[in-house]
């Protein structure tokens, strides 16, 4: 597979977000020397791949019982703002290099054809990133991944809706009730 970046190691990679909660725009952010390579994702992409990680992280201190686990580096890496993201990310692939004791992720970019047909992932005109990092790196970025998808709106006890700022009706309370304001 041709990437059109290969960050491999990655100085500092994060998955983060900007703007205000309903309106939040998210990311992975690698840097390599002083080059920083940014995809957008969705709110639940980057909740995935944080709980993936994390589940990679446990599957890998399981079967290599003589690796030290993947604590956390310290304080998460800081997402540089505002930023050019390369691509809107269509597909993410998580793997493990056994020989270099390295996390990879792979982001493949969301690309229509001239006819406006989405090509698939596995398309070779589809470009892709690879950010390759330590596993105290991955647990950093899902660790602080985790948070940051928490900090978005609250969600409704009884329908499960973001409540916003201006407040939230709930339809189960079919309109006997007063909206719901936090």
């Amino acid at each position: 597979m041709q990437y059109q970046h290969d960050l491999n190691p990655v100085d500092s990679i994060v998955a983060d977000a900007v703007g205000e909660p309903g309106k939040r725009t998210f990311f992975l952010q690698a840097r390599q020397g002083r080059q920083l390579v940014s995809v957008t994702l969705e709110k639940q992409e980057v909740n995935n791949l944080a709980l993936s990680i994390l589940q990679l992280l446990e599957e890998l201190e399981e079967r290599y019982p003589d690796l030290p686990p993947a604590q956390q580096s310290g304080r998460a890496a800081q997402a540089v703002v505002p930023f050019e993201p390369l691509f809107r990310s269509s597909q993410l692939i998580l793997g493990y290099d056994e020989a270099n004791d390295r996390i990879w992720v792979i982001a493949k970019a969301l690309v229509a054809d001239g006819s406006g047909t989405w090509l698939s992932p596995e398309d070779e005109r589809v470009p892709a990133v690879r950010f390759v990092a330590t596993r105290a790196q991955m647990r950093s970025l899902s660790d602080y991944a985790l948070q940051v998808v928490a900090s978005g709106r609250p969600i409704c006890p009884l329908c499960g809706r973001p409540i916003d700022h201006g407040g939230h009706f709930c339809p189960r309370t079919d309109g006997h009730a007063m909206p719901i304001v936090l």
